[in-house]
């Protein structure tokens, strides 16, 4: 075990509701975190947080939008298992990824394929409104900004939090 806390954020500032992972990461950075932790706003750059965990951590908190058919602003937590590596694809198959459109089962798929296995891995999810081209979350979504940040605090602290 490697001693380590990642809670990464990751979104497109430019599709709306997508800015929520980098929002409430941008909030979780002004605030005190525990020893050991790194607090990171990773955007579009699910390839480079892929390769930062294969440094190895004990929790790996990943705050992102994702459409889960709930209400939106709905914030879930949910435990994730890293897949097991897969083949790798023969030249014909076509790009294995899609750098700048990563969904968080697309950065754990990489990741696994890389070969990287962080400790417990929670996503903790935000239904969005709105992905569409613009800037600025919709109302319900920038209204669980504040529930979202609280939530990755008890992570990090060890209070109860259903996953």
């Amino acid at each position: 075990m490697s001693g380590r806390t990642l809670v990464a954020g990751v979104g497109n500032v430019f599709l709306r509701d997508d800015a929520f992972g980098v929002e409430v990461v941008r909030l979780l950075a002004e605030r005190p975190v525990p020893d050991g932790v790194q607090v990171k706003d990773f955007g579009i750059r699910g390839v480079h947080l892929a390769y930062d965990l294969l440094d190895g951590c004990d929790l790996f908190v990943l705050v992102d939008a994702a459409e889960r058919g709930e209400a939106p602003g709905t914030v879930s937590v949910i435990e994730v298992e890293v897949p097991e590596a897969l083949p790798i694809p023969g030249p014909d198959a076509g790009p294995v990824i899609d750098a700048h459109s990563l969904t968080p089962d697309g950065i754990f798929a990489l990741l696994g394929s890389l070969g990287g296995r962080p400790g417990r891995s929670l996503l903790v999810a935000c239904e969005p409104a709105d992905v569409s081209a613009g800037m600025g979350l919709t109302g319900p979504v920038q209204e669980a900004v504040p529930h979202a940040v609280r939530t990755v605090e008890e992570i990090l602290t060890g209070e109860t939090v259903s996953a």
